[in-house]
């Protein structure tokens, strides 16, 4: 058994998992699993700079996770930074301080490798049960993330994976904000050139990974456990019942309307909503929706253990 922390830092969030790892048996225990909603990827899509607001945020972050990795003895620690960390010029900055709060160099990894990370983490208990569950292979794991999303099939391992640069955040900063404010609800014209743009990245993930071939579509993050949280209608955010729960084609597209059709408030007031994401969550539904629209999936699995558990895991 190895006490691993693995720290996924994105676009729009910050997460930590500590947690004890018996690659033996599989299993992988929880000892804290938590999520910071810090918004790095605040105007790099514009600037192509991560802006110094959104690096006090993350820092503030890394600096209450250091104190939860050493309280829990932690053996080993990785910390992987995806897509807002990739494209931003002064990334060195962001470097420095997370290696000098917790004592590791972020890895800025590819976009193919943070598909195979999340690959791991969402199917490695999938995999034992699918036959039993139902779950036909090849699997089609989606991460739909703030600043992209990672398409990976694959059975036991990955067959092909391919990362665009379509995102909840990166969507809204780019299609839904007018003069600094997201516009509330998004206009007729707005939400087609979204639509537009997810459509061309799906176009451009179809060259290197046969969407069409999966037999179970699987989606990660934020944008769609949230989406299953709707759909079931929590009366609080719940990983218990989201983690592996499904959501019908007919549903997600019912959530996603509504979502374009709402107001701030109307969507800040939904129970199982993170503050952090009322601005961007109509977006990242759109982008759920046309993949299950692309790839004909009746439904999505939807599955609490993503690129973290894949990292935890690449540690044990």
């Amino acid at each position: 058994m190895t006490r691993v922390a693995a720290i996924d830092c994105g676009t729009n969030s910050i997460r930590l998992l500590v947690a004890d790892a018996d690659p033996a048996t599989g299993e992988l225990t929880d000892l804290d699993r938590r999520m910071t909603i810090v918004r790095l990827g605040q105007g790099v899509d514009r600037t192509g700079r991560l802006a110094p607001e959104a690096l006090e945020r993350t820092f503030a972050a890394c600096r209450a996770y250091a104190a939860v990795i050493k309280e829990h003895g932690a053996e080993r620690v990785r910390f992987v930074a995806t897509s807002a960390s990739r494209d931003a010029e002064n990334r060195d900055d962001f470097v420095r301080g997370v290696l000098d709060i917790l004592g590791v160099e972020p890895e800025v990894i590819s976009g193919e490798q943070e598909a195979e990370l999340s690959f791991t983490g969402a199917t490695k208990e999938l995999t034992g049960a699918a036959a039993d569950d139902g779950l036909a292979r090849p699997f089609l794991v989606v991460d739909i993330g703030g600043g992209s999303t990672e398409f990976v099939v694959g059975e036991d391992r990955v067959r092909a994976a391919r990362s665009v640069d379509v995102g909840c955040v990166r969507m809204t900063e780019r299609h839904l904000v007018v003069d600094g404010e997201v516009t509330d609800p998004p206009t007729e014209a707005q939400i087609a050139a979204m639509r537009a743009d997810i459509e061309a990245a799906l176009d451009l993930a179809e060259r290197t990974v046969p969407l069409r071939e999966a037999r179970t579509l699987v989606g990660l993050a934020g944008s769609v456990t949230t989406v299953s949280a709707i759909a079931q209608d929590l009366p609080a955010y719940d990983s218990a019942a989201i983690h592996h729960s499904r959501v019908s084609h007919t549903r997600v597209r019912e959530i996603t309307d509504w979502l374009l059709r709402s107001t701030h408030a109307e969507r800040a007031a939904v129970p199982s909503m993170h503050p952090g994401r009322v601005d961007v969550i109509a977006a990242g539904a759109l982008v759920l929706l046309s993949i299950m629209d692309r790839t004909g999936a009746a439904e999505v699995v939807v599955s609490e253990h993503d690129i973290l558990d894949g990292i935890a895991w690449s540690l044990a």
